[in-house]
């Protein structure tokens, strides 16, 4: 279930813009989903002074009309972290920063490095100490390495020796850089104001909420300059095997982007049409498990030609701390989030709509509480394949141990879940639903199929130090 999986992270670039702090925390703001446990904006003005806000909690905790007038500068960059290296505290937020020989510099990065151990110790070697145990600050230290060089040139030659995911921005006094990596892992778009600025972005929804019109894609292995000469793009490496990762479609991005150029609605509907053509199942009521099901669930009703209503409500004003009573609640944690509305369920049989199962405990506990609802039946539909392989290239999925999928049959799954049936979309169901071709996606997470060489698989626990 959804809820097991935590978001990675989301970056915003802002340049030429006279509020560019204000663009990058609406920018953030609309990139929430990405990451809730710190925040960040960083800006440079035109003398080369930098400024920075960053902090533990989420987007509208952290700003304020008074400290977005202290980012001063028409460029900017800004970050919402989840932790997948390096622990949730405030010395691994981003954006990073520095102040090196060349005047301020500053990064903000989506995704993993596989070979971050090995470049870090490398680094070390040569005199780098580092601050954070995320392995975004390699990028740092290697720019630092390259001061002698020319800026642009120094960026390509560190970016071509880091393997792995990275959507990255860079901001200096000159420069907003964006670049991905050469298999395109994770998503980075590029807008344009009215007025002619550009703005970058983990997904499209950013640009929707400022104003920006989607201008295209950071393509795979490129380094997009933007500069007050206007935009510039570049390769630093050339593309290696396509390997967009498909959780994307299934999860992390918002409906309402487009995420590698495509519709996340319409692919996440076409998801839940193919499992229903798939995997339909005589009954009553389509529910979806909200918000990332939904898409799903209203596919799965319009294939199989049962209704689809609304099952729970849930809640979106928790923050980051509630007070829990001192009495044991069972489920608490599910139950602050999700209530079934129990005139909707009882007496019926329902499909569930789910988008991913990953160790299977929160699902179970959903089930429990549509069955004390009174429903007759209940069938559990996923929108994805079984998971059955951790993540290296940015997704806190959790040791194959846990993963209710890697070691347990469909009858196994369907006896703990405690349900009448249990049915995933099949991985070539997968494929067509997202109109392209298995060379074209990372799929790892369900065929242990890895893109980039994983030359130590602990790299992302071992760079914890």
């Amino acid at each position: 279930m959804s809820d097991e999986i935590k978001d990675e992270c989301g970056i915003v670039g802002v340049f030429g813009h006279p509020e560019a702090s204000t663009m990058a925390y609406l920018g953030l703001y609309a990139l929430q989903h990405r990451g809730q446990e710190s925040a960040g904006i960083v800006t440079i003005d035109d003398e080369g002074k930098s400024y920075d806000i960053k902090r533990m909690g989420e987007v509208s905790e952290i700003f304020s009309e008074k400290k977005l007038s202290y980012l001063t500068g028409t460029k900017a960059i800004g970050h919402v972290r989840y932790s997948t290296t390096g622990s949730s505290n405030l010395e691994n937020a981003q954006p990073l920063k520095v102040d090196y020989i060349n005047g301020a510099l500053s990064i903000a990065h989506n995704g993993n490095l596989v070979n971050a151990y090995e470049l870090k110790n490398i680094l070390e070697q040569h005199g780098s100490i580092f601050t954070s145990t995320c392995d975004s600050e390699i990028l740092i230290h290697m720019l630092a390495f390259y001061n002698k060089i020319d800026f642009v040139e120094a960026v390509k030659k560190s970016l071509e020796q880091m393997k792995g995911a990275f959507s990255v921005v860079i901001l200096n006094k000159d420069y907003l850089i964006a670049a991905r990596d050469p298999n395109g892992f994770r998503p980075l778009a590029i807008g344009q104001f009215a007025d002619g600025q550009f703005m970058v972005a983990s997904e499209t929804c950013a640009f929707d909420l400022v104003g920006a019109k989607y201008y295209g894609e950071v393509e795979a292995g490129e380094v997009v300059i933007f500069s007050k000469s206007g935009i510039h793009r570049e390769k630093f490496a050339e593309k290696g095997r396509s390997a967009k990762c498909i959780f994307e479609y299934i999860y992390f991005a918002r409906p309402d982007s487009y995420i590698f150029g495509e519709s996340v609605f319409k692919i996440r509907r076409e998801m839940g049409r193919q499992l229903g053509r798939e995997a339909p199942v005589e009954a009553d009521l389509v529910i979806a498990v909200p918000d990332s099901g939904v898409c799903a669930a209203i596919g799965y009703a319009e294939a199989t030609g049962i209704k689809y209503d609304t099952g729970f409500i849930r809640n979106h004003y928790i923050g980051r701390t509630f007070i829990e009573p001192t009495q044991n609640i069972r489920d608490f944690g599910v139950k602050i989030k999700l209530n079934p509305i129990k005139d909707m369920l009882e007496g019926k049989r329902v499909v569930i709509v789910d988008d991913s199962v990953v160790r299977g405990t929160t699902s179970r506990k959903i089930i429990k509480m549509v069955r004390n609802c009174g429903a007759k039946e209940i069938h559990y539909r996923i929108s994805s394949p079984p998971i059955v392989a951790p993540c290296f290239y940015g997704m806190d999925f959790p040791t194959r141990a846990e993963l209710i999928a890697y070691d347990h049959s469909m009858e196994e799954i369907k006896k703990y879940l405690r349900v009448e049936s249990v049915q995933y979309l099949s991985p070539e169901g997968l494929i067509k639903a997202s109109g392209g071709k298995k060379e074209n996606y990372c799929m790892a997470c369900f065929d242990n199929d890895y893109p980039v060489d994983l030359k130590d698989q602990q790299t992302k626990f071992k760079f914890e130090c």
